[in-house]
């Protein structure tokens, strides 16, 4: 945490915004081509409250929670509701289409936890153990693996942080429970300073293997960030 800003700096804001170009092949196994290629994320750092907008080729916008997902009008009314999401991706596999607002629910808790890290890991009832370094070109990287608790969204209870010698993320695995447990690998690159906070503007992510390896293929989401701000 001190190495990407420090926690102190990060708990004096209190959202997160920023532009998203979205790539790989998970849009088109979902059928949501095109719905968020280009959008922008607004996520609440105090608590889990994401908003992802323009879901195309509407200009409507999502509010995300771990319990409620709408999907909200320009004027405010409320398009589409998703109560108790979670319960909705029951029995689904990675070829399981979505709707419109199970999409606003993944792309929701991901970016909780993505642009919340590494500084989410302080937040209460998480419990970090550091295990074993992992090998990246004849370097180590530091590991965290963290046990999230139920009532927090995101793709898997257990999940591991790579952390090289600066002390910067550069890989983070999960499981994603929502679409059969999928393995994958997420590629953490691309840092610049945003307000005196260290912020990575790439995510690539990959399947990831039983030993640990991640494919160089298929490329599940690609995520590239622009105009990173915090208020």
């Amino acid at each position: 945490m001190d190495a990407a800003g420090g926690l102190e700096r990060f708990d004096a804001f209190s959202k997160v915004s920023a532009k998203l170009h979205h790539t790989g092949v998970l849009w088109a196994l979902k059928q949501r081509i095109g719905v968020l290629t280009d959008s922008e994320v607004s996520v609440d750092l105090k608590t889990q409250h994401v908003s992802h907008s323009p879901f195309a080729p509407t200009p409507n916008r999502s509010s995300f929670t771990p319990k409620r997902v709408e999907i909200v009008a320009p004027d405010n009314a409320v398009v589409e509701v998703l109560d108790n999401p979670r319960a909705s991706f029951e029995g689904y596999e990675l070829e399981t289409p979505w709707s419109n607002p199970q999409l606003a629910y993944f792309a929701g808790y991901t970016m909780s936890t993505y642009l919340r890290a590494p500084f989410v890991l302080a937040g209460d009832g998480i419990l970090i153990e550091e295990i074993e370094p992992w090998v990246v070109d004849g370097q180590p990287w530091r590991r965290l693996r963290a046990t999230f608790p139920e009532a927090f969204a995101t793709h898997s209870a257990v999940q591991t942080f790579y952390f090289d010698a600066d002390g910067l993320c550069r890989r983070h695995d999960y499981e994603v429970d929502i679409q059969g447990k999928n393995q994958a690998a997420r590629y953490i690159s691309d840092y610049v300073e945003v307000q005196g906070l260290k912020m990575p503007t790439r995510f690539r992510i990959f399947p990831r293997t039983a030993d640990n390896t991640s494919l160089a293929e298929p490329l599940i989401v690609g995520v590239d960030l622009f105009d990173i701000r915090f208020t």
